[in-house]
């Protein structure tokens, strides 16, 4: 069967070429009558016509594409916090006519390669996550490529990029700051070994170390573990010659192995340790203890997707930082210590 084209839609319907490229492309308002866009659009579905979206973005200079990229060997260790923002961010974006796409950037790729890779798309908006490669030059060859906007969320954006702040130490100060108050001095932070979370392990470490600055009894000091079974069987069986009271587990899914791993070697949670994650993922809340959490909340999608609209419609909007993150402690029992 031969593949459907625009000529034979515009055959179909009785229209010209043009008619059908302005109602398919959303530019028929003001040009086309009502009842002649519901004939192409008849004619369309009848032939199972899609129009092309690489010939669209050569006339337009734009796909309608919102890359979402991130480092594509670190996708998977962004954990429910990351996804959940996403879906709701590609949903809020479609409101707006635009595609969300999560796009990997390879592994040692430089802030060019990722750049030029991206550009190929002729996206109208690129939203960089923390660890994407981005410089002052590769925001530089998206905008003479056509794309509207670039957002950095995450550390500071680059030179010419927007941003939306996203302060890891600040998980880490909350958290230590709880274990602080509650009287732990001995604290290890968790500091996974999987690929690509040393972005979010090493300031989250920080964090903590800067909270305990104020206790000069206070000791603090990384505990490395993997996100196995057996890595936190191993860590617990070890646990009693580390001397801790306490750990903040990097997240709630590093917390929860670890506190397991503590209470089947026969650690008391948290009578001789306290545990801390940070998302505050449902489940945690389901354990016995139940988890103390940081709470780190995002800027909403449905704001991050008006800006982005907004960036994509007014592009020589000077850069800036247009929101950020925060973070506060949901303390239960795994702590010790309910607010």
């Amino acid at each position: 069967m031969p593949t459907p084209t625009s000529t034979s839609v515009a055959r179909l319907a009785g229209v010209s070429r043009a008619t059908v490229s302005y109602v398919l492309n959303g530019l028929a308002a003001g040009r086309v009558s009502d009842a002649t866009q519901e004939k192409v659009r008849v004619a369309a579905e009848e032939l199972g016509y899609v129009p092309h979206a690489a010939a669209r973005s050569l006339r337009s200079g734009s796909s309608g594409l919102v890359l979402i990229a991130v480092p594509a060997d670190t996708v998977p260790a962004f954990g429910p916090l990351f996804t959940n923002f996403v879906a709701a961010f590609q949903a809020e974006l479609q409101a707006y006519g635009y595609t969300g796409v999560l796009h990997g950037a390879s592994a040692g790729n430089t802030p060019r390669d990722a750049a030029r890779a991206w550009a190929e798309l002729r996206p109208a908006a690129v939203i960089a996550m923390i660890g994407a490669p981005l410089d002052e030059a590769s925001v530089e060859t998206l905008k003479r490529s056509g794309t509207s906007a670039v957002v950095s969320y995450g550390p500071p954006p680059a030179p010419g990029a927007h941003g939306i702040a996203m302060d890891q130490e600040e998980v880490g100060a909350v958290a230590g700051a709880h274990l602080l108050g509650a009287g732990h001095r001995r604290i290890g932070v968790v500091v996974p070994v999987e690929h690509g979370l040393a972005m979010f392990s090493a300031p989250r470490l920080a964090g903590v170390r800067s909270a305990a600055a104020a206790y000069p009894d206070a000791r603090v000091g990384p505990v490395e573990l993997a996100y196995a079974e057996e890595s936190a069987a191993e860590l617990a069986a070890g646990w009693r010659d580390l001397g801790l009271d306490a750990v903040f587990a990097y997240n709630d899914e590093y917390a929860m192995l670890l506190m397991r791993a503590l209470q089947d070697t026969g650690i008391d949670v948290p009578g001789e340790v306290a545990v801390v994650g940070a998302d505050d993922l449902l489940l945690g809340r389901l354990l016995r203890p139940r988890l103390t959490s940081v709470r780190i909340e995002l800027p909403p999608p449905a704001e991050v997707a008006a800006l982005v609209d907004r960036l994509i419609r007014e592009p020589d909007t000077p850069p800036t930082v247009h929101g950020r993150s925060t973070a506060h402690i949901e303390a239960r029992e795994s702590s010790g210590r309910q607010g």
